[in-house]
């Protein structure tokens, strides 16, 4: 095995999964916002809620065909780089892979051109249908890819034969043990993500004096879900931790940077771990805490880094680093939730410049705790690419290290030109903000001449 050409094959899977990730989150999460906006219009009339639909379906639809786009590499990567991987595995992952062909993107390409081209070409109940059963293609297919991601983290429902890992209840297969854990997590997290998206845009129209109504519904939105979200993902988080304490206790020890198993288990706030030493430099630790945490139980112990085989230990500095990133915007998210509800609960949150101005950059650390937390998870499942049946370096197809590193800075430019293009046309779209109204159909106003409208006068014009 060329150890140069392994690290260049995981540095640009590393890449393009990081870059890749980001969008399909995104997608998952405006998809369903603007399916729940033109239900809103279909229920109350509201044309604004028509206005926002439209101007956020065409963010929706260039994050979609960035996550298309930066998908499609991958499954090459698998080929070239990754042989020995499809050959171990490929029974299990390639049929998880064509479901979500088959039930997810047919679904989300029958009815995407509806959704896109469709504003003033079809029945307005199919136009919403169609934008609910969309953001529900981005669901299944969710569903799918993480079924295969947490099938590699913790494999069931398979036997080996001859290193090949051969399906035997595909039941079991899908819904593995921390399947159900995981799909909660991360369809929460993009949900989440999207959320302070939203929240983000509508605070910055507030500031800036425009899109007034338009505004405020961003924020009501935004924050409404971010004060539900942020909380249940701490829960959903904790019992996400403690399957994988049960299934994966080495990458839980590199998490926590725990080293010995001995006394009641401390929660390490700060550190910089020293895998040669086994030790943490610069430790910060509260006594007892991660028992409590972990354990439930205030003299809980679990197993540290130094039960394990040197040779079955994961990196343990990027996942403990990774680990606290995720865990503390995940704090953040909650209290910009929670303060954003008292203050819409006392009348002040469109009016509050300092939460206004808070909410305003918030809207990249949802991307940044997505990407933590996948580091956090993929690398801390290291040695393995698949947990306990196929290591990393046996993956590797037979390349060289030229091959790959010259495919690694080939992507890393192409990459970096092509969606840099892609985030800077999606920031030109919010700036820009909602058109101005016209008449949609099916709504109160159809049949009167299509014209402008003055923001705020829907429903003075609804009733004359």
């Amino acid at each position: 095995m060329d150890s140069h050409a392994l690290l260049f094959a995981r540095a640009q899977f590393a890449f393009t999964i990081s870059v890749h990730i980001i969008f399909p989150a995104f997608s998952i999460g405006s998809s369903a916002f603007v399916a729940t906006l033109l239900v809103l219009w279909r229920r109350t009339g509201r044309d604004h809620y028509h206005r926002l639909a439209r101007f956020w379906t065409k963010i929706f639809a260039v994050s979609f065909a960035m996550g298309v786009v930066s998908g499609i590499p991958l499954s090459y990567e698998l080929g070239t780089n990754w042989s020995r991987y499809s050959l171990a595995v490929g029974n299990v992952i390639g049929p998880l892979i064509g479901y979500e062909v088959l039930t997810a993107f047919f679904l989300e390409s029958t009815f995407l051109g509806i959704l896109l081209f469709g504003w003033t070409r079809v029945k307005p109940w199919l136009h919403v249908t169609s934008a609910v059963l969309v953001a529900l293609g981005t669901m299944i297919s969710g569903f799918w890819i993480l079924a295969a991601n947490s099938w590699m983290q913790t494999p069931a429902g398979h036997i080996v034969q001859n290193g090949v890992a051969l399906p035997v209840d595909w039941f079991h297969v899908i819904f593995n043990p921390s399947f159900p854990y995981r799909f909660t997590h991360m369809m929460t997290a993009a949900y989440l993500t999207t959320s302070v998206v939203v929240l983000a845009a509508g605070a910055r129209y507030l500031l800036a004096g425009k899109f007034q109504e338009e505004a405020r519904t961003l924020m009501r939105m935004g924050v409404g879900m971010v004060a539900i979200l942020g909380p249940a993902q701490l829960l959903f988080g904790d019992q996400h931790g403690l399957n994988t304490l049960e299934h994966q206790p080495a990458k839980v020890a590199a998490m926590e940077g725990h080293w010995e198993n001995t006394g009641p288990a401390a929660l390490v706030l700060f550190g910089i771990p020293d895998q040669e030493r086994e030790l943490n430099h610069a430790e910060i630790a509260l006594p007892r805490l991660g028992g409590l945490i972990l354990k439930h139980d205030l003299n809980g112990r679990y197993a540290g880094l130094k039960d394990f085989p040197k040779a079955d230990r994961p990196p343990v500095l990027p996942v403990f680093f990774a680990f606290r990133i995720m865990v503390g915007i995940g704090v953040l998210l909650i209290a910009l939730g929670l303060v954003g509800a008292f203050l819409w609960a006392r009348g002040k949150l469109f009016t509050t410049r300092w939460y206004l101005r808070a909410a305003t950059f918030s809207w990249p650390i949802g991307f940044i705790a997505i990407l933590a937390g996948w580091v956090t998870t993929e690398t801390g499942r290291q040695p393995y690419v698949a947990y306990g049946i196929l290591r990393t370096e046996h993956a590797l197809s037979p390349v060289s290290a030229t091959t790959v590193g010259a495919s690694l800075v080939a992507f890393l430019l192409v990459y970096t030109i092509v969606f840099s293009i892609g985030i800077y046309y999606i920031r030109r779209l919010v700036l820009g903000g909602p058109k101005p109204a016209t008449v949609a159909p099916g709504s109160p106003h159809e049949g009167l001449p299509n014209r402008p409208l003055a923001l705020g006068a829907e429903h003075h014009e609804a009733r004359t």
